[in-house]
């Protein structure tokens, strides 16, 4: 990191002149994304087949993945077969969840989802010291129906339940999933930001290739995993 590259200094009222200025825009923000919100409650929903994935303890329905809740949130992750780490962005992603009775309260769940057969999902998932609930889509066609078929990307997907039907109620990848984050939340409050080469940041600021400072799922593992005391 160049220690020259500093922003100006300026004096208190300047300062806080130029922070107000920002917060309007925050604000503005603030208010577009529970527009945002509002809108997505208001969102249709499709019928899901009664599909059957493979759980812990052996095949599970669709339905019963939201373990009586009405609510599911799934984050299905990537998976490449034969590899002994997968993506290291879904895996450091997932990692940061590792609180989430807050959702009884909401009568949700969010849960783990991929294509790696159960006992590999599951043995990485220890691995790398997820406490999420994990499981497989690698018998089922309900990946692929969700934007997450076999050697693809990830993906965020929102289902509500009635009795033992199934409903579809959001979908969103790439980008899309920053919100539910709060690590990129975090570093874009640093005045370096996440110092990538596609941000707009002022000349002289660090920037690094993309992903770059990432943190590769081996040292995710030896962070969180079982061995990392």
């Amino acid at each position: 990191m160049d220690t020259n590259a500093l922003p100006p200094v300026v004096d208190a009222d300047t300062w806080q002149r130029e922070l107000d200025e920002l917060r309007t825009r925050e604000k503005a923000a603030t208010r577009e994304l529970d527009a945002i919100a509002a809108q997505r409650r208001r969102l249709p929903m499709v019928r899901m087949p009664e599909y059957v994935l493979d759980g812990a303890d052996g095949p599970v329905r669709l339905a019963d993945l939201f373990e009586g809740k009405k609510q599911l949130i799934v984050y299905n992750h990537m998976w490449f077969s034969g590899e002994e780490w997968q993506c290291s962005g879904c895996t450091g992603y997932t990692a940061q969840f590792t609180r989430l009775e807050f959702l009884d309260n909401y009568d949700a769940r969010f849960v783990i989802v991929t294509q790696g057969p159960i006992e590999e999902a599951l043995a990485y998932k220890h691995r790398v010291g997820n406490t999420m609930a994990w499981y497989s889509t690698a018998n089922s066609p309900f990946g692929t129906d969700v934007g997450a078929a076999p050697g693809e990307g990830f993906a965020v997907n929102v289902f509500l339940r009635d009795g033992d039907t199934v409903y579809r109620t959001w979908h969103t990848t790439g980008r899309g999933t920053e919100q539910l984050s709060h690590t990129f939340a975090l570093i874009d409050l640093l005045p370096y930001g996440r110092q990538e080469e596609w941000q707009d940041s002022p000349d002289g600021w660090p920037q690094s290739p993309t992903y770059s400072r990432w943190s590769a799922a081996k040292d995710i593992a030896a962070a969180y995993g079982p061995d990392s005391a």
